[in-house]
């Protein structure tokens, strides 16, 4: 008699969307309307870090960094968004780094 391996995942609930899994740091997201409201305008941002709060299923706070079109950051930001609704993008170019008026060892 052989044994049944338990299943990964439990079978999907019917009228209950599948819940994506929560961004890593360092993913650079893209953000609309599908993963809240408030982004009637789309922002690119950078993931610091998921909250642990406990809130709604499918919904997660998230800690990142808000950037600009060249990849910098702009502004530090803590969001409500639904999972199913956020987009992993390909990170911008990083920002260039402006060099040192001075000169070490002048």
């Amino acid at each position: 008699m052989s044994e049944e391996t338990p299943p990964t995942e439990p079978p999907p609930v019917p009228g209950r969307e599948i819940i994506a899994p929560p961004p890593a740091p360092g993913t650079v997201l893209h953000l609309t309307r599908a993963a809240s409201p408030q982004f009637a305008r789309p922002i690119m941002a950078r993931v610091i870090r998921v909250r642990e709060w406990s809130t709604f299923d499918g919904w997660r706070w998230i800690d990142v960094y808000q950037l600009a079109p060249d990849g910098s950051a702009i502004a530090r930001r803590t969001l409500f968004v639904r999972l199913a609704g956020v987009r992993s993008q390909n990170p911008p170019p990083a920002p260039q780094r402006r060099s040192s008026p001075f000169r070490a060892g002048v």
